[in-house]
Order: structure tokens, then C-alpha cells, then sequence
């Protein structure tokens, strides 16, 4: 059984803001997120998506 945390909590885990997890479930960009009410929940074992909005990760991606 997956065990979930909420976007408060990855947001503390990955050390970004719960504004941008809650963008990154809404863009599909996590993998196995649901919407609970009005609460994302996040598997506990999700890893934090490469931040495409710099410019050294968009040219990693490319080769990967």
C-alpha cells in the first residue's frame, strides 16, 4: 500500500515552495498524485522533478 505526505510536506522535504509542488501535481510532472478534497497527496517515495526552468537542466534533459 503507497503511503502518501501532503504538498506541505514535500514541499519542507525538497526545500521548495508548496506553491510550486502544488504547479508541478497540477502539470503532471509527479507521478501518482491525487487530489484529495483540495489537498494533494503525494507518494512518500516520490522524487522531486528536475526543475526545467533552468537552463542547464533543459540541456541534461535532452541527452538523458
Amino acid at each position: 500500500m503507497l503511503q502518501y505526505i501532503t504538498a506541505r510536506e514535500a514541499a519542507e522535504k525538497w526545500n521548495i515552495s508548496q506553491r510550486r509542488v502544488s504547479i508541478l501535481c497540477a502539470e503532471n510532472r509527479i507521478p501518482n498524485v491525487a487530489m484529495l478534497g483540495n489537498m494533494w497527496i503525494i507518494p512518500r517515495d516520490a522524487e522531486k522533478p528536475v526543475d526545467m526552468r533552468k537552463k542547464e537542466n533543459r540541456n541534461k534533459e535532452k541527452w538523458l
